[in-house]
C-alpha cells in the first residue's frame, strides 16, 4: 500500500508541476466556462481506481467505509499538489517535493491504517 499510494502522490504532484502557470488559468477558467463535464468524468474515474484499489487491500486497512476513505485520500492528495502548485510554486525544490511526496503519503497511509 505504501508504494501505491507514494506512486499517486508523486503522479498527482508532478501532473501539476508540469506547467504551473496553465494550471493556475485551466483552475480559474474552467469553472467559469461550464466545461467541467470532463473534469468531473476524469474525477470519477480516479476516483473508481482508487476505490478499487483500496477494496483489494481491505485486509491491510483499518475498518472504514470504502467511499468515504476513497473520498479523503483522493481529496488530501489532489489538495496538496494543487495547492502547493498554485500557491507555493517557488518553493517546489527537487527536495521540498520529496519531502511532499514523503509526508502525505505518510498522512493518507496513516489514516487508512
Amino acid at each position: 500500500m505504501d508504494k501505491a499510494v507514494r506512486k499517486l502522490v508523486t503522479v498527482a504532484i508532478e501532473a501539476h508541476r508540469i506547467d504551473p502557470k496553465l494550471h493556475r488559468v485551466l483552475a480559474e477558467q474552467i469553472p467559469r466556462t461550464g466545461q467541467l463535464k470532463d473534469v468531473e468524468a476524469f474525477n470519477r474515474e480516479v476516483h473508481v481506481l482508487v476505490r478499487t484499489y483500496l477494496e483489494s487491500r481491505r485486509n491491510e486497512m483499518r475498518k472504514i467505509d470504502p467511499a468515504l476513505a476513497t473520498f479523503i485520500c483522493v481529496s488530501a492528495i489532489e489538495a496538496v499538489a494543487h495547492n502547493t502548485v498554485l500557491n507555493h510554486a517557488e518553493m517546489l525544490t527537487e527536495k521540498t517535493v520529496r519531502t511532499l511526496v514523503d509526508e502525505t503519503t505518510r498522512m493518507v497511509v496513516g489514516y487508512l491504517r
